[in-house]
């Protein structure tokens, strides 16, 4: 008897989508930053604009499906250019109740939920605080429900292979993966290239991952619960090479290229802190680049080195967050007490002390500039997204040759863990940092050799390598005579150093671009609000500006790259405005210090929540002054 061959299921039908918002979440161990991670880097190899927003848990050991356990990552992708991780996720996929629990009130209002059904026992409800299991009463009321076995398909796709237990329900990311891979049209075949090289060595670790994401992208083929797949086109970016970057990698790319374009070697003095570390873990990777990096005992250590490296001609640098910047603070004065070049990156996270360690926050605005005993100005650079760490590490970079002083550049954990298509640039375009590396070489002053003879122009002194015969000069914290470098605690040479340090850092604003406003393209009438930010705030601050716009409102825009010194016309443009509005994920500190510049009454919108903005907080904040403008007219 003949055995018929099933018919094929019936194809679904693509529909044409511009933007979606997905968020994975699970247990910290679920896999869900490796699962938002690959479908992000296919994302962007299919030409989609991405913005992410990772989650991590704070607690390093939390229980297994407890609620501080839950990880999260969100990713935005879109066939236009994106400026934000979203809103709000239109997809939420929870692979344990405690996940469902914790993110269900972001969704947007009628949004997809598709759950691990595996993971809805009594235990797991229990650990969630559940009284009621959600899947059977109403408590999902109003938004999409997909009940999917993740767990029991996952071990159902491997029941042939050679595997313990839980070393497959491991795969079971992969599982929601290759779920959500043909739910919007994204290929497999690179995860799968990446499976493979990753478990080179352990090929059966691969194989069942692979399967298991083949079978979740059949079980999304096969099913009756989707009626259909989405597919979002590539957006119209400008040409060249593109690659996935997180602020991170950005910063540490940013380094090599800075030392190459220098010609200097690379030193990095650190210590491990979240969410700094990636730094000092990715530029230990690159030796053949002249690149050392010291994995120092404590904070203090790992400056102390870097200033040594910056002493001895290096091209220095340490990382940390906030907590750290605290430690190294007597370090950081000492930079700026003998003059030498040092780059200090504060990966901003939630405080004080411990505080949020996984969470993003603004808040060592003031500690940069302030945070050091007696009179330490210092210049601070802040980049504006993931992609922007690159060119913002190379401009702190070009300070700190240029004037011989540390330089603060203030990111943030949003910045540091977010990521987006950057396009590679040309070394040969970069800036040209050999130009402003001058080591002396000869007496300077009479047949001696002064290191505090200043440059007329910058007031750098000189940058003299150690065991240069003839330019033997000392150093240390105590007070230096004005030229000779001689030990003084003669009152008007302490005086005339501190306003020689404090007039260098400023002049640094005559070779900085000036503070440029986006008023909009309607030049009919001159908005009367400005929205001004910094950081990482400038991603969300746009968003929002466009929806006012659209809505055929006036608002202008400007960005602060440069914190010390401010731009030289930024108080010009402040009091050009009738009310500016300073968006802040502190409490105003950037407003506080633009009032005592420039005596404008500005207004905060300040949230300290750990996360960033969302453009519609904005938007409504935008349009509440533009309202009380239009009512005080």
């Amino acid at each position: 008897m003949a055995v018929e061959t099933p018919p094929a299921p019936p194809q679904k039908d693509v529909r044409q989508i511009d933007t979606v918002t997905i968020r994975f979440t699970g247990d910290s161990g679920d896999g869900m930053q490796l699962t938002g991670d690959r479908f992000t880097s296919v994302s962007a190899q299919l030409g989609n604009d991405v913005a992410t927003l990772p989650d991590f848990p704070a607690e390093i050991r939390a229980p297994a499906g407890s609620l501080p356990g839950v990880s999260g990552f969100q990713l935005h992708f879109a066939d236009h250019d994106i400026l934000t991780p979203g809103d709000a996720p239109d997809v939420l996929v929870a692979m344990n109740p405690a996940a469902l629990k914790t993110n269900i009130d972001d969704l947007v209002s009628g949004g997809m939920v598709v759950v691990n059904s595996d993971a809805f026992n009594r235990a797991g409800l229990r650990k969630a605080g559940y009284d009621v299991d959600p899947l059977s009463d109403d408590t999902l009321q109003g938004y999409q429900v997909v009940q999917v076995p993740i767990t029991s398909m996952t071990l159902g796709a491997l029941e042939d292979h050679d595997l313990g237990s839980k070393d497959k329900q491991r795969a079971k990311n992969m599982f929601a993966l290759g779920l959500m891979c043909w739910m919007y049209s994204r290929p497999t075949e690179p995860t799968i290239r990446w499976l493979r090289q990753k478990f080179r060595t352990r090929p059966e670790i691969a194989e069942a991952n692979v399967r298991t994401l083949e079978a979740g992208f059949a079980f999304g083929e096969t099913t009756e619960l989707f009626a259909h797949a989405y597919e979002v086109r590539p957006a119209p970016l400008p040409p060249g090479r593109y690659r996935q970057m997180t602020g991170n990698l950005a910063l540490a790319y940013g380094l090599i290229a800075a030392a190459r374009r220098a010609d200097l070697p690379l030193f990095l003095g650190g210590y491990p802190i979240t969410p700094a570390s990636d730094i000092l873990h990715e530029l230990s990777k690159h030796k053949n680049f002249g690149v050392r990096t010291f994995q120092a005992e404590d904070e203090i250590a790992g400056i102390g080195a870097a200033l040594g490296a910056a002493f001895a001609g290096n091209l220095a640098a340490t990382t940390t967050s906030g907590p750290g910047i605290a430690l190294k603070g007597e370090t950081i004065g000492l930079a700026v007490s003998v003059e030498l070049p040092l780059l200090i990156i504060n990966i901003q996270r939630g405080g004080p002390s411990t505080g949020l360690p996984t969470k993003t926050e603004q808040s060592d605005l003031l500690q940069a500039m302030f945070g050091r005993n007696g009179e330490a100005p210092v210049p601070v650079v802040a980049p504006s997204s993931a992609g922007d760490c690159f060119s913002a590490v190379i401009e702190a970079v070009r300070i700190a040759l240029t004037y011989r002083t540390p330089v603060m550049l203030l990111s943030d954990g949003y910045l540091a863990n977010g990521a987006e298509p950057w396009r590679l640039p040309n070394l040969d375009d970069l800036p040209d940092l050999s130009q402003v590396v001058r080591f002396a070489s000869e007496p300077n002053h009479d047949g001696e050799f002064w290191p505090f003879l200043r440059d007329p122009e910058t007031l750098a002194r000189p940058w003299a390598i150690p065991g240069t015969a003839g330019l033997e000069h000392r150093i240390g914290g105590l007070e230096k005579a004005d030229g000779t470098g001689a030990i003084s605690y003669e009152p008007d040479n302490h005086h005339r150093m501190v306003k020689l340090r404090a007039a260098k850092v400023a002049g640094i604003a005559d070779t900085i671009p000036s503070l440029q406003v986006d008023v909009g393209s309607d030049r009919s009438a001159r908005p009367r609000l400005l929205v001004l930010g910094w950081g990482s705030t400038a991603g969300p601050i746009e968003a929002a500006v466009r929806k006012v716009r659209r809505r055929g409102l006036q608002v202008a825009r400007a960005h602060l790259r440069h914190l010390n010194p401010f731009p030289s016309n930024t108080v010009d443009v402040l009091r050009s405005f009738d009310r500016v509005l300073v968006p802040e994920m502190n409490d105003g500190q950037l407003r506080m210090l633009l009032r005592a510049e420039s005596l404008v009454d500005i207004r905060g919108y300040n949230r300290i929540a750990g996360l960033p903005f969302t453009s519609r907080e904005l938007e409504q904040a935008i349009v509440e002054q533009l309202s009380e403008l239009q009512e005080a007219a």
